[in-house]
């Protein structure tokens, strides 16, 4: 079964690589932009396009925060099947130096938890208000979790940034893992 998880992860990964990386780094730029420098709503209003795939397409949206949203989860969920906190896994190599690897198991464990609260409050603000007409009131409160709101304006930016650089390092660290980047021996034949 682990096998089968690691699969799934490692299929999955570089497929939500890239948004991914975009909604992260979009998230840092418009919570830090407007609380920092306060950028003009029309550069914040950008951020957001990106960060929620409007440039899909209004009724894309939903959908496209629902897929990248599970994908985030499935790869929490498949990710930390491959953890030893929950069970024996295979012994890790002992390296003299910290490598992508070790970084990625240390951070796992730290981020996974903002970061499904951050997946599920973000996917069920955008279908509450999109498909379920949720009240406001109810919208609002998933969005106040997803951004850190109730931690107060300070700190709130403090864990947006936080949780964006957790999910950049925890993207960057796995996709160096896949071998996507390595330089492929070319086999000569003598003749």
């Amino acid at each position: 079964m682990n096998l089968n998880f690691r699969k799934i992860h490692r299929k999955i990964a570089p497929i939500l690589f890239l948004p991914l990386l975009a909604s992260a780094l979009t998230g840092i730029a418009y919570r830090v932009g407007r609380y920092w420098f306060n950028i003009p709503n029309q550069v914040a209003n950008f951020f957001m396009v990106i960060h929620q795939g409007e440039y899909l397409g209004q009724p894309l949206v939903p959908i496209y925060v629902l897929l990248v949203g599970l994908g985030l989860i499935g790869l929490i969920v498949t990710g930390l099947s491959m953890t030893k906190l929950f069970g024996t896994n295979r012994p890790s190599p002992k390296a003299s130096k910290l490598n992508f690897r070790q970084v990625h198991r240390i951070l796992a464990p730290i981020i996974f938890l903002p970061l499904t609260v951050s997946a599920l409050t973000g996917i069920l603000f955008r279908l509450g208000r999109n498909w379920f007409n949720l009240p406001s009131e109810q919208t609002a409160l998933l969005l106040r979790i997803h951004q850190g709101s109730y931690l107060g304006p300070h700190l709130r930016v403090l864990y947006v940034v936080l949780i964006g650089l957790g999910l950049i390092a925890m993207l960057i660290t796995g996709i160096n893992m896949t071998g996507i980047f390595r330089k492929r021996r070319t086999v000569t034949s003598d003749q």
